[in-house]
């Protein structure tokens, strides 16, 4: 049996992937595809909001819980991606309706690390 190496992807092609992604708001897919399967997502210590959560599949539902509770988008705006080394940032503004908090204006700033054409951190400033 023949095996086909997967490609790993660069961290200037996962930027490309994340970029095209994120100006569809296609945040799930970012998931689904550039995130490593022990993937780590980080809120700052006392987030109102979501808590921190490990592994791909606690991280999808993680972000599955808080956007059921979305109630409204009033604005969202994502920043084009500074690129260092095997690291991502992007400025992420939201204007939205969210139970039990109400309307929430957040002003964040998104950190992602690559490693292996993987997204195996994702960090939250806000």
């Amino acid at each position: 049996m023949t095996q086909i190496a997967e490609k790993v992807m660069t961290t200037q092609e996962v930027v490309t992937r994340f970029v095209e992604l994120a100006q569809q708001e296609k945040w799930f897919d970012i998931q689904d595809e550039l995130f490593a399967d022990d993937v780590r997502s980080i809120e700052p210590a006392g987030s109102p909001y979501m808590e921190d959560a490990f592994g791909k599949t606690a991280v999808r539902k993680k972000a599955d819980d808080f956007v059921s509770r979305i109630e409204a988008v009033h604005r969202v705006y994502t920043s084009a991606p500074i690129v260092t080394g095997n690291h991502i940032a992007v400025a992420r503004e939201t204007d939205i309706t969210v139970r039990p908090h109400g309307r929430i204006q957040m002003n964040e700033i998104m950190l992602y690390e690559v490693k292996d054409g993987k997204i195996i951190l994702e960090q939250f400033f806000y």
